[in-house]
């Protein structure tokens, strides 16, 4: 009879962990909505300055979650280096990226001509912040730093453009 108690006993404990978070915001209770202040973050990038969410108040911010093995991100990127190029007066990205190492990160980053720094999450952080739950997602803040749109998925250059447009920016 113990032999049965034994397995089950153990199943409910993994059961139990592997629906445990191990992030270090854990317990923080974070509803991202349109109209809200986006909560701040810092990150290193590529070149391993911090950048935190807040030096970029004041402009138009696209925050772009993505991962290197994801061929929805890989493929609208390019579009969003082209928005940046013609915006960057007013426009800052923050690609932030979920997992991916220093090497793979820079190497994308030197394929695709990437003129801005993407961020390095490594531990999935910032994205468990936001509540990203898949890649790519996208979240636009006004200058003041409030939440304007959400865009979960492959992002068009029209949605893109679409956006932008109503961010002030054309």
């Amino acid at each position: 009879m113990k032999r049965i108690w034994i397995p089950a006993i153990i199943l409910v404990i993994l059961a139990t962990a592997a629906g445990c978070k191990t992030y270090p915001d854990e317990g923080r209770q974070v509803k991202i909505k349109r109209g809200e202040y986006a909560p701040n973050f810092s990150l290193t990038d590529t070149t391993g300055e911090e950048v935190s969410l807040w030096d970029h108040r004041n402009k138009v911010v696209l925050i772009n979650f993505w991962a290197t093995w994801c061929p929805p991100c890989l493929q609208e990127m390019p579009d969003i280096q082209t928005r940046y190029e013609i915006h960057k007066q007013d426009l800052s990205v923050l690609a932030v990226n979920d997992g991916d190492s220093l090497a793979q990160v820079s190497s994308f980053q030197h394929e695709l001509g990437l003129s801005f720094n993407p961020l390095l999450d490594p531990n999935g952080s910032v994205s468990s912040l936001y509540q990203v739950s898949a890649f790519p997602t996208s979240i636009f803040l006004d200058e003041h730093g409030i939440i304007r749109f959400i865009h979960i998925g492959l992002m068009t250059a029209s949605q893109l453009d679409a956006y932008l447009l109503e961010m002030g920016l054309d």
